[in-house]
C-alpha cells in the first residue's frame, strides 16, 4: 500500500478512525532533509500493511501543522487510538522509525 496524502479534510477519516497505528510525515517540497526521509516513508508504507502511513504537506495543510505544533520538518508522528505517542524531527534511518511503531 502506498502512503495516504492526508488533508484537513480527510484527517478524521485517515487518522483519527482508522482503526490502525498512523505513521504520518509532515514535510515540504521545498525541504532538502524531507526528501531524504520521503523514500523511507514510501518503503514503510509499501512494507507495513498493519499500519496506515499518511504524509501532510505542511504547506498546502497549515491547520494541521498548527493543530499539532511543527515548528521542525520532516517531523515523523505516530498515533495509536486518536493519540499522539511518539514524535521526532530531523532525517532518521529506517529502522529508527520502525522502532517508533
Amino acid at each position: 500500500m502506498s502512503e495516504i496524502i492526508i488533508t484537513k479534510d480527510n484527517f478524521d477519516q485517515e487518522v483519527l478512525q482508522a482503526g490502525k497505528t498512523v505513521l504520518l510525515d509532515f514535510w515540504a517540497s521545498w525541504c532538502g532533509p524531507c526528501r531524504m526521509m520521503a523514500p523511507v516513508v514510501e518503503e514503510i508504507a509499501k512494507e507495513r500493511t498493519d499500519i496506515v502511513v499518511g504524509t501532510v504537506n505542511v504547506d498546502e495543510q497549515s491547520q494541521l501543522a498548527e493543530k499539532f505544533q511543527i515548528m521542525t520538518i520532516p517531523t515523523l508522528m505516530v498515533i495509536k487510538n486518536g493519540k499522539v505517542v511518539k514524535q521526532v524531527s530531523g532525517v532518521r534511518p529506517k529502522q529508527d522509525v520502525l522502532a517508533m511503531l
